[in-house]
């Protein structure tokens, strides 16, 4: 599996038999979906789908190209207590068991815990300022669930026209430590992974 950065929340995921595009809509940037047969949508928004592609925006579980996944409700960022308007994924591929977060609440029950299981990465939006996730809720999340792999998006970028500022991407890292790696895209291999839990930082390709 190849892991590509967008910017915002999005991410592009190519196995040998799907390409997987994870919330498109990035404000300021215009993101090319017309290689994707499969679309994933962590929080309700508007999107033009084609129709020989599937999107997927409701928790569920579903295998399309080899490829497994699990959507999981989740309180968003900014629901009341009780609500779940967000959806986290697991995708299962041949090489990687990867988590989508989304603009969640920081707070994972054992239930939701125990359905995103082990994973060797780790997607997780970091910017905060009461949009989404700031460092010490992603921190939080990256150490309930233990990943091999951290990839954060969702941070300031100044060709990404957010709605509310977003905080630095090193605030993150300086709050969660460990190792970092910087690469344009991440290819993940089965049996590869660092025994160590390391931050990987994705240059935008969009």
């Amino acid at each position: 599996m190849e892991i590509s950065f967008l910017g915002a929340n999005a991410v592009a995921l190519n196995t040998k038999t799907a390409k997987i595009l994870v919330d498109p809509s990035v404000p300021g940037v215009k993101v090319d979906s017309g290689r994707a047969n499969i679309i994933l949508l962590t929080h309700p928004q508007e999107i033009k789908v084609k129709v020989d592609r599937l999107l997927i925006d409701t928790p569920g579980e579903y295998e399309v190209k080899l490829v497994s996944f699990k959507g999981i409700p989740a309180r968003s960022h900014m629901d009341e207590a009780g609500k779940h308007s967000a959806t986290m994924y697991r995708i299962d591929s041949a090489d990687a068991r990867v988590g989508i977060i989304g603009h969640i609440y920081p707070d994972l029950s054992d239930e939701q815990l125990e359905a995103l299981g082990t994973l060797d990465i780790l997607v997780i939006p970091v910017g905060g300022n009461g949009y989404t996730l700031d460092d010490e809720g992603a921190a939080k999340v990256v150490r309930q669930i233990e990943p091999k792999i951290v990839i954060p998006v969702h941070y300031a970028d100044p060709a990404v026209k957010y709605e509310v500022p977003q905080a630095e991407l090193k605030e993150f890292i300086d709050e969660i430590g460990g190792p970092v790696q910087e690469a344009q895209q991440y290819k993940a291999k089965s049996g590869e992974y660092p025994e160590q839990m390391t931050i990987v930082t994705l240059s935008r390709t969009a």
